[in-house]
């Protein structure tokens, strides 16, 4: 625990002027990031006497080891940077906002030539038009079902999509008038951009004006007589109606507006919002968060807006945005969004009429979700509880081990071995901790090996990542060899390390030994480091000797303070280091349970990766052993000659008329041909057919 006036800036250095402040902790990581308008008056208020803070921020303080600041032009600017810094660092003591489920939303992809209807979730792309949330998938489709048969547009996938053209016949939806069927050229790519553009405009809430010209229309055409059309209308007519009727107009004034309610309680808050356009509720999503800083109702509408419209644009970010408490600086998050949409938003507090009425419901869907969510957080927490229990009491541990890594190691009758780490932490999955292994001590198939070798790479980066950031203390000096377990300290910084990995402050890229989710971040840059924290449990996927040899590289490193038990597949058994009888939990046990689904997981991910590598290197032609020719010249050269076997009979100066292929890269290509040419062709014995090369240069 650090003391703060030991890292406590002098008045005089710290700027009164707006800014944005980090505070790190003792390796370099940034654990929390605030803003101000006065930094001065901010920051003193931190190094107060640490009885008179709140628990929160006396745990934050003390936890940090030094405070650095940002000057920005006004509070705006800070509202942005400091919304950048959070996404960025993901700072353990900021309230971070956890989407309580995957919503999904009607987009309409107005990017393509031909625009599509579709089911959509995660993260928004450029030129795609999108509605909602919506609270299940269904609903989008029965919307869209009933929609269709006024606005016909094309909802089918690419491959659908090509076939029909290419066929010439289109989809059941074209020859039943629910799609206007563009990939047969039945209308014109404009006609369907039109349709397209009145489907997003009805949408988006301009539907009065299109019912009445649809009624219009329908009243013409009786006066003309012509009945079928006046029938067709009128049941169009009905469709967007009932379309309409499936979102209850809440907003007599046809408003578009969000409303974000809050509810707490000293632990923590859920957040709802319900997206209103037109009126008529068009989303809803709700987010729970811990307070893991001391913040009220404003800070956590504050910290709700930021995330809401933080990657949002133009017409998604509304012209009102209601709240039950506004943030601390109102006017500076009020211009930050009148920024995002392009004109000016109202942020306010509703106090009479409909809208009032409405925030009490969306208050109300708040507490319910805060309920709820304790309640399955309760029943979570006490099992998981209940499982590091038992395996602390079945092991021997004196704590329960909060953080636990599996290994396992996958394979195909010996080739492409590959391992795998997954990482648990409170019993849940942690997989931005997750890595995977390629073995490189040896070829063939030796678990045992593989096990051993996999450990001490992992373990010798954890120890490499404890001296770059002094966790060993300051009596250590980093020069002497001996003061490491394997020589782990270089002399030159660039130097690789005893094993062959990369220095452990160079950065990993791909062809590094361990790959991940993540990528190695530049030094100091508060950003978590790969391996930097250690298991209180390492679980191998296997019995006596996988356990053996993991324990055995631990203790070639030093390490003599991590647990090891293997978990064997047959008879679920747990095995511990130099025991010759197993550990046997009762099959009911949650503490069982818990490291079967850990040993899963890295069974999962091991064989994934294990099966991208096989697939990876069966496609593998030869042109892949070209030098310098990547893959967008592969295929131009495949699609010019049509096939590696035509490839391979074109003279240099053929190949040189490929656009983007030189004399040097030509002649490379040959050469590269004749070598992987083959001998004579391949036989089929059962059939006698003779194995022609495909368009790949694989055999088949």
């Amino acid at each position: 625990m650090a003391d703060p006036s030991s890292y406590r800036p002098k008045p005089g250095q710290i700027p009164d002027s707006p800014g944005v402040y980090r505070f790190r902790d003792e390796h370099r990581r940034v654990i929390y990031v605030g803003k101000a308008k006065n930094l001065r008056q901010r920051l003193a208020n931190y190094f107060q006497d640490l009885a008179s803070l709140h628990p929160r921020t006396r745990t934050m303080v003390t936890t940090a080891a030094s405070v650095e600041w940002t000057i920005v032009s006004t509070e705006v600017e800070a509202l942005q940077l400091e919304y950048s810094w959070i996404k960025e660092f993901d700072p353990r003591f900021n309230v971070k906002y956890r989407d309580d489920k995957s919503y999904p939303y009607l987009a309409v992809t107005l990017n393509e030539e031909f625009p599509r209807v579709q089911v959509m979730r995660g993260a928004k792309k450029k030129g795609v038009r999108y509605f909602g949330p919506y609270g299940h998938a269904w609903a989008i489709r029965e919307t869209v079902d009933l929609m269709l048969r006024v606005f016909p547009v094309r909802t089918c996938s690419a491959g659908v999509f090509r076939n029909a053209a290419r066929t010439g016949r289109p989809c059941l939806l074209g020859y039943i008038g629910k799609c206007s069927a563009p990939c047969v050229g039945r209308v014109a790519p404009e006609e369907h951009r039109e349709l397209a553009e009145d489907f997003c405009d009805f949408m988006a809430g301009r539907t009065g004006t299109y019912i009445r010209r649809l009624e219009k229309d329908m009243m013409a055409a009786a006066e003309e007589m012509e009945y079928e059309r006046a029938a067709r209308l009128r049941d169009d007519v009905e469709a967007l109606k009932r379309a309409m009727e499936k979102s209850a107009v809440v907003l007599a004034d046809a408003t578009d507006a969000d409303l974000i309610a809050v509810a707490e309680d000293e632990l923590e808050a859920a957040v709802q919002i319900f997206h209103v356009r037109g009126g008529r509720v068009r989303g809803q999503r709700g987010w729970v968060t811990d307070k893991v800083e001391n913040v009220d109702t404003s800070g956590l509408v504050e910290h709700a807006l930021q995330q809401l419209y933080g990657e949002e644009t133009g017409d998604a970010v509304p012209k009102e945005v209601l709240v039950p408490a506004l943030p601390e600086d109102p006017d500076a998050v009020s211009q930050w969004l009148a920024g995002r949409r392009g004109s000016q938003v109202s942020l306010r507090i509703p106090q009479r009429g409909d809208k009032k009425d409405l925030m009490a419901t969306v208050q109300r869907n708040a507490q319910q979700a805060l309920a709820l969510h304790k309640t399955k957080r309760a029943s979570d927490l006490t099992t998981r509880s209940r499982a590091l229990e038992e395996i602390a009491e079945a092991l021997g541990l004196d704590s329960a081990p909060l953080r636990i890594e599996c290994y396992d190691i996958s394979h195909l009758q010996g080739d492409d071995v590959v391992a795998s780490m997954v990482v648990f932490e409170d019993g849940l999955a942690r997989k931005s901790e997750y890595r995977r292994f390629q073995i490189k001590g040896f070829e063939g198939q030796d678990d045992v090996r593989s096990m051993h070798e996999v450990i001490g790479r992992r373990f010798k980066r954890y120890l490499q990542e404890k001296e770059r950031t002094g966790e060993w203390g300051e009596t250590t000096d980093p020069t002497d060899s001996t003061a490491f377990p394997d020589g782990l300290a270089a002399k030159d910084p660039a130097a690789p390390s005893p094993d062959g990995l990369p220095a452990a402050s160079g950065p990993v890229g791909p062809a590094a030994d361990e790959t991940g989710p993540g990528s190695e971040p530049r030094e100091d840059d508060g950003r978590p480091k790969r391996f930097a924290y250690p298991p209180q449990l390492v679980v191998v996927d296997g019995g006596q000797p996988q356990v053996a040899a993991a324990k055995r590289a631990l203790d070639e490193l030093g390490i003599d303070d991590i647990a090891v038990c293997g978990l064997a597949k047959r008879l679920e058994e747990v095995w511990l280091p130099d025991d010759d009888d197993p550990v046997v939990l009762p099959r009911s046990s949650e503490g069982l349970y818990l490291l079967q689904r850990v040993r899963d997981e890295a069974h999962r991910f091991a064989i994934t990766y294990q099966r991208t590598k096989r697939a990876k290197r069966i496609r593998s032609g030869p042109l892949d052993a070209v030098a310098g020719l990547g893959e967008t010249r592969k295929q131009a050269l495949i699609k010019h000659f049509g096939s590696v076997k035509k490839l391979r009979r074109a003279t240099i100066d053929e190949i040189c008329a490929v656009p983007g292929i030189g004399r040097r890269t030509a002649e490379s290509v040959a050469v590269a041909l004749a070598a992987a040419a083959p001998a004579a062709p391949a036989v089929n014995t059962a059939t006698g057919e003779i194995i022609e090369e495909d368009d790949g240069g694989s055999t088949t």
